[in-house]
C-alpha cells in the first residue's frame, strides 16, 4: 500500500540527515554483513558472505566471483556518508551551487539539442521535459561529471559500504547484489559499471536497485544504457518519476508571498489545502498566478522560517523527494526546471546572515524541546516536520513567531529559558 501524502511528507521533508542516495531497497541490518573492512582478512571474509548472498538471490556464482574477487576496500566512501552536501550546507548554498547562469544556459541548449527525444519521452511518460533536464543538470551537469575524479568502479565502493558502514549495511548489501544482477543480465560490463562513492550511476545517477526497477531501453539498441545513451537515461528517469506517482500536466509548486500578519501556524508543510483556500488566506504567487484548477492542493513550506522564501508544494514535489530525500536537493531540481523555462530567481532572499546549527547543536535543540514536553520524534540532529512542529509549539508558548525555524537564536533562547540539557 502506498503511504498517504501526509505520511510521505512527514517522512521526507528533512533539511538535514542521512540521504537516501536514491536507494529504494529496504534495509535489514540483522541479516547484513557488518564486518569492518579495516583489515584484509575481515574484508575478505565479508566478501565471501556477499558472494554467497548474491548466489542465494539468483546471481550466478561465477558472476559474483569474477566481480568481487581481488577487490580492495575504498577508504574514502564510508566517511562520505556523513558529508553529503545537500544535508550539511545551508540550503541557499546548495541551491545556488547548482542553479547557476552557466547551468541554466547549458540546460536550455540541451533542451534544444534533444527536443525530439524529449517530446517522445513526454508522450510516453507524461513527465515535463524541463524537469527531466533539471535532474540531468543537477545529477551530472548534463553528463560532464561522468568523466570526473569522483567517478569510480561501483563494486569496490558498494562492497566497502556493505562491509563497513555501521548505519545502513543492509541497504548497501541490496545495492551490491543489484549491481551484480546488472552484470549478470548483460546491461553493463564491469568497466561500464562506474559511478559515485555510493554507487549512483550514469547521466542521472541511478542506484543499482533503481536501475533494475526503472531503467528502460528508449533508443532501441537492446540495452538499458544510462551511462552513454542520453535517451535511455532521460527516459529511465521519466519512468522512475511516473512509477513514483508523477502527475502529468501539473507542476511541483511555486514560490508565494505571504500577507502581513500571516498565521505561521498554517505553514506546517503537511496539511494540504486547495489553491482556492490559500488564495483566500492572502497568499499570492511570487511570479504569475495560481493554476486554473483552484481545487488542486498544496502544502505550505518555509525552509528558513518567516525570514526566507515560502513555497506551496504540490504532490509532484513529493515525487522529486523520492529521488533524493533532501529538501535542498528537491528544491534545487524544482527551481532549475523553472529557470530552464525562463522563470526568474526566487523573489525573496534567504536569511544569509543567520548561523546554521551543527549536527550536535541540532541534537541539543531537539533534546531540550523534548524535555520541555514538545516531542520531536527522536533527538537525531535531523530537522524534519516533527521537530519543526515542536519548535512552533515552543515559539507560540514564548510569544515568538511560530514559523518552525531552527537557528542559533532559537537554541540560545532554549538555553536561556533553562530547557534541560541532554
Amino acid at each position: 500500500m502506498r503511504p498517504s501524502a501526509k505520511a510521505l511528507l512527514l517522512a521526507t521533508l528533512t533539511l538535514t540527515g542521512v540521504a537516501s542516495v536514491r536507494a529504494e531497497a529496504p534495509t535489514d541490518p540483522t541479516t547484513s554483513p557488518t564486518t569492518s573492512p579495516a583489515t584484509a582478512p575481515d574484508f575478505a571474509q565479508c566478501l565471501g558472505g556477499l558472494k554467497t548472498l548474491a548466489e542465494e538471490r539468483g546471481v550466478p556464482r561465477t558472476v559474483a566471483e569474477t566481480a568481487l574477487s581481488g577487490i580492495a576496500p575504498d577508504p574514502s566512501v564510508v566517511p562520505a556518508t556523513q558529508s553529503q552536501a545537500e544535508f550539511v550546507k545551508p540550503i541557499w548554498q546548495y541551491v545556488e551551487a547548482s542553479v547557476t547562469p552557466e547551468r541554466v544556459a547549458t540546460g536550455q541548449a540541451k533542451l534544444a539539442e534533444w527536443s525530439e527525444v524529449l517530446g517522445r519521452i513526454e508522450a510516453a511518460y507524461g513527465v515535463d521535459r524541463h524537469v527531466l533536464v533539471a535532474f540531468w543538470g543537477v545529477e551530472s551537469n548534463y553528463g560532464a561529471a561522468l568523466e570526473g575524479g569522483g567517478i569510480r568502479p561501483v563494486m569496490p565502493a558498494l562492497a566497502t559500504l556493505a562491509c563497513g558502514d555501521p548505519d545502513r549495511p543492509g541497504l548497501w548489501r541490496d545495492e551490491l547484489v543489484a549491481a551484480l544482477k546488472i552484470l549478470a543480465d548483460g546491461d553493463a560490463d564491469a568497466e561500464r559499471l562506474r559511478g559515485s562513492w555510493a554507487g549512483a550511476m550514469g547521466h542521472t545517477q541511478f542506484m543499482p536497485t533503481a536501475f533494475l526497477r526503472h531503467a528502460v531501453d528508449f533508443d532501441g539498441d537492446g540495452k538499458r544504457d544510462i551511462w552513454h545513451s542520453v535517451p535511455d537515461a532521460l527516459a529511465s528517469t521519466a519512468n522512475f518519476l511516473k512509477q513514483s506517482g508523477w502527475r502529468a500536466n501539473e507542476g511541483w509548486g511555486f514560490e508565494v508571498l505571504l500577507p502581513d500578519n500571516f498565521d505561521y501556524r498554517l505553514a506546517d508543510e503537511t496539511t494540504e489545502r486547495p489553491f482556492s483556500e490559500w488564495r483566500t488566506l492572502g497568499l499570492k504567487p511570487a511570479n504569475g498566478a495560481f493554476p486554473e484548477s483552484a481545487e488542486r492542493r498544496a502544502a505550505l513550506l518555509l525552509p528558513t522560517g518567516a525570514k526566507g522564501p515560502a513555497f506551496l508544494l504540490e504532490p509532484n514535489f513529493r515525487v522529486i523527494l523520492r529521488y533524493n530525500t533532501a529538501l535542498a536537493y528537491a528544491l534545487t531540481v524544482a527551481h532549475l526546471s523553472d529557470r530552464l523555462r525562463g522563470a526568474p530567481s526566487f523573489s525573496r532572499d534567504w536569511p544569509r546572515g543567520d548561523r546554521m546549527l551543527s549536527t550536535e547543536e541540532r541534537t541539543d535543540l531537539q533534546a531540550r524541546l523534548a524535555a520541555l514536553g514538545h516531542p520531536v520524534g527522536g533527538a537525531d540532529g535531523k530537522i524534519g516536520p516533527k521537530t519543526r512542529a515542536a519548535i512552533r509549539a515552543f515559539q507560540e508558548a514564548n510569544s515568538l513567531v511560530p514559523d518552525g525555524y531552527a537557528d542559533a537564536a532559537l537554541l540560545d533562547r532554549l538555553r536561556a529559558a533553562g530547557a534541560p540539557a541532554p
